[in-house]
């Protein structure tokens, strides 16, 4: 994928110091973000100013249902829009699962505008055979599946290369992208010990067992895991549950425009200079 600047609005001949921009749609550089209930008029003000940051608009939880019909189907339509994909969050399709209404919950959910879904067992136990169901459905049903490993209960304990094997199995049923969870606290879930850093043995059990870190959406609420994340794989990755206000602080650590992230494109060229001098 072509990389380039997405925006400058200095309008000066400049190079941003780490090279974390491409055009949508994007397949690597994904910003996902967790929308737990904010306004139309607040909505359109975050589509205005960085709506080229973002990919992925979740309507977090159940939180949708709690909308108002009309404003529900406008704020869908304005984020749609701006050519980003919505989408309710998964417990609320394992709310359907476990009632037995999925085909009725993707049917309502594409007839309100959702262009994409979460499918995910952060909550409920499901079957292998289930999951693969759910996700080719929700394809079928015409929407861009987001599917989610891990479970959301503080201490689960995880199993990276089991859950190497259910990203695999999640890209051949035809999802788009595998989040990983870390909840809105980015705390005491998955890969995250209970202050919200990575455990490195865990995460690097699971990159070994996987085809490419690619197929991962890395949730990152907190701005320690966005800068390590950079850090890791560097600006074009994946990354998920940011909030609305931070989409902006987000695109500067890609950008190299953070002290955190500029000093990674300051150590390129030194490695770069010993380099070319030697």
């Amino acid at each position: 994928m072509k990389k380039e600047t997405i925006h400058n609005g200095w309008e000066l001949d400049f190079h941003f110091p780490l090279d974390a921009g491409c055009k949508k749609p994007r397949t690597e550089g994904i910003t996902m973000i967790l929308d737990k209930g904010t306004g139309l008029r607040e909505t359109l003000d975050i589509l205005e100013m960085c709506s080229e940051y973002i990919d992925f608009w979740k309507l977090s939880f159940g939180s949708s249902a709690l909308y108002k019909p009309a404003i529900l189907k406008s704020k869908i339509e304005m984020v749609n829009s701006f050519n980003i994909k919505t989408y309710p969050g998964g417990t609320f399709a394992e709310i359907a699962i476990v009632q037995g209404k999925l085909k009725a919950y993707l049917k309502r959910a594409h007839e309100l505008g959702f262009t994409a879904m979460e499918i995910s067992d952060g909550t409920i136990q499901m079957l292998s055979r289930q999951r693969s169901q759910a996700i080719k459905m929700a394809v079928e049903t015409g929407f861009s599946v987001l599917t989610e490993i891990g479970k959301k209960t503080s201490g689960e304990i995880f199993y990276p290369e089991l859950m190497a094997e259910q990203v695999e199995k999640d890209m051949e049923d035809g999802a788009f992208k595998v989040i990983l969870e870390a909840r809105e606290s980015g705390k005491g879930v998955t890969i995250f010990n209970n202050e919200g850093n990575i455990e490195q043995e865990k995460m690097n059990k699971l990159l070994l067992s996987l085809s490419g870190q690619e197929h991962i959406i890395w949730e990152a609420p907190l701005k320690k895991q966005q800068v390590d994340f950079i850090s890791i794989f560097g600006p074009m990755v994946n990354l998920g549950n940011i909030i609305p206000d931070d989409v902006i602080s987000l695109q500067s650590l890609r950008a190299g425009l953070r002290a955190d992230t500029f000093r990674l494109s300051l150590a390129q060229n030194e490695q770069y200079q010993r380099k070319t001098s030697s």
